[in-house]
């Protein structure tokens, strides 16, 4: 970039600076043990001088407990679970269900801490429209099931344990 446009766009200079700081912090690889590392050097046990499980890594186990739980309360409940986790581009579907006749796709939210809203405040307008539209490619690529009712329901926890479990049947609408 030419250093008149540096100069006019200060803002330029800032995001530049910081994308360069960030990207030196993340590609930093340290040999640990077997392990290479390509993560900040907090994320090391200093006990055992091993990488700490990620953030992210251990939210996806607790969301998988907590489908887990879900699961077997539903079913439990005398639902039958036909799929789990199932991908597309708009998302996730976290737990798909047959009530009788009924088709279930069911969200399973966890919420520990109530600080920004309960487990049913964080599914918003998107993400129904998200969970309408990955149910709607779910039913395309099955023709068997096209047919059938359906419904969204939302599994809500206050933990992995289970505690305060709430199933709101018919949560929204498509």
């Amino acid at each position: 970039m030419p250093a008149r446009v540096a100069a006019e766009h200060p803002e330029y200079n800032r995001a530049a600076a910081t994308a360069v700081r960030d990207s030196q912090r993340l590609s930093t690889v340290r040999p640990v043990g077997r392990y290479q590392v390509n993560e900040p050097f907090n994320c090391m046990d200093p006990a055992s001088h091993r990488p700490v499980l990620g953030a992210r890594r251990m939210n996806r186990r607790t969301g998988d407990a907590a489908e887990s739980k879900a699961a077997a309360w539903l079913t439990d409940r005398g639902l039958t679970v036909i799929g789990r986790n199932w991908r597309c581009r708009f998302g996730e579907i976290d737990l798909v269900l047959r009530d009788g006749p009924v088709l279930v796709f069911a969200e399973v939210r966890l919420r520990g801490n109530p600080r920004f809203g309960g487990a049913a405040a964080s599914i918003d307008a998107r993400k129904r429209q998200r969970l309408i539209a990955a149910a709607q490619l779910y039913l395309a690529s099955r023709p068997a099931l096209r047919q059938r009712p359906c419904r969204f329901d939302a599994v809500l926890m206050n933990d992995a344990a289970g505690a305060g479990l709430e199933w709101i049947r018919n949560a929204f609408d498509a």
